[in-house]
């Protein structure tokens, strides 16, 4: 099916219609002039507002899992929590569990119904003190947490199984137990695994997408993406596509297709990858289409590849995005508009397939009523 894909793919691109004979070199934006940008898929879902949002998430001091007293976490007791208390008499104590009721409330010794949603255990250990110091003298106590059961995120995708004494990891479930990042949440989860795409995190929080860079927390320390997670966070690592991020090279070449940007990262590797240039190929009119959109103009880049070659100008063997098309063509092309509108078909069908089978098969399904 891959094979049909490609041969009709190839002939598409194969009869696009060039302006023959004509000697205008293509208007596109020169390589050389091009100020680095990130890939299309990275500025479509991390705008600068998003990031600014990240950094905030990253930040907090408290949320409904944690809060900081005096620069230290404590973790917010809630309903189904298990606590541990200890009574102390002089040198001797008893030690009693206690569940903390679905109303958050719970009842110890002689004080009955105490809200306990919501307060660290410091917190609640003041106040049930407090509360026993009518019916006994000068009370002593020692509250703990023994289980955490009334916060969780949600994991999901490549991630790895960890098995502790209290819950079982992985896909699914994770009780958190006070402030955790999303390295932490990831640890607890079992890591991720070497088919995830973890430049494509998502984060799912009160109805609303948040997209985040693991591999830039992870290697380029960016902490700014680390956000602190919260109670019902959903926290989704999906499984890198097929053919991982990948390029394209099509028309004057030996072998065109589609190549992994990890192997072609850039203009001259992508080349070298598909055979080098036909006899046919006009080197000096390279072009590079960047970051289609279904029913918007992309970008046009022009390269001279004999300026690289013959004159060493480093400054045309440009980095590839994910994405990217680079097309050598046979004759010089002199419309870049013209050009655009007669491409447009292939790239819907190269980098939007599912639709195009969609809008194809509804034209079917017309033509035949």
């Amino acid at each position: 099916m891959k094979r049909i894909f490609l041969s009709y793919l190839f002939a598409l691109l194969f009869f696009l219609p060039l302006s023959q004979g004509c000697t205008k070199r293509i208007p596109g934006i020169p390589v050389k002039e091009l100020s680095p940008i990130i890939s299309p898929k990275q500025a479509a879902t991390r705008s600068l507002a998003m990031k600014e949002e990240l950094a905030g998430m990253s930040e907090v001091v408290e949320n409904t899992v944690f809060t900081e007293k005096g620069g230290y976490p404590g973790y917010r007791i809630g309903p189904l929590d298990v606590l541990e208390i200890t009574f102390w008499t002089g040198s001797e104590h008893k030690t009693d569990t206690v569940v903390v009721r679905s109303d958050g409330t719970i009842s110890y010794s002689f004080v009955d119904n105490m809200p306990s949603a919501g307060l660290t255990a410091e917190e609640l250990d003041n106040r049930l003190t407090k509360g026993l110091s009518a019916f006994v003298r000068n009370p002593r106590l020692d509250i703990v947490v023994k289980e955490f059961k009334s916060k969780t995120a949600l994991v999901l995708g490549e991630v790895g199984v960890l098995r502790v004494p209290y819950y079982e990891a992985g896909s699914g479930k994770v009780f958190l137990e006070g402030k955790t990042t999303l390295l932490d949440l990831l640890v607890l989860a079992g890591g991720y695994t070497k088919d995830a795409d973890i430049k494509q995190v998502k984060l799912i929080r009160g109805g609303k997408i948040y997209y985040i860079n693991l591999y830039d927390i992870i290697y380029r320390g960016d902490t700014e993406q680390n956000v602190i997670i919260d109670d019902g966070d959903v926290v989704d690592v999906p499984e890198l596509p097929e053919y991982a991020e990948r390029v394209y090279v099509l028309g004057e070449v030996y072998r065109q297709g589609v190549y992994r940007l990890e192997d072609a990262s850039d203009l001259m590797a992508a080349l070298s990858f598909a055979g080098s240039f036909t006899g046919t190929a006009v080197e000096e009119n390279t072009l590079i289409i960047r970051g289609y959109q279904s029913g918007e103009k992309p970008m046009v880049l022009t390269a001279d590849i004999n300026a690289i070659l013959k004159r060493g100008d480093i400054r045309q063997n440009i980095p590839l995005v994910e994405g990217d098309i680079v097309y050598v063509p046979r004759s010089t092309i002199g419309d870049v508009n013209e050009f655009i509108i007669n491409t447009i078909p292939l790239l819907e069908y190269l980098l939007y397939p599912g639709e195009y089978r969609d809008a194809y098969w509804q034209s079917q399904d017309l033509r035949f009523k």
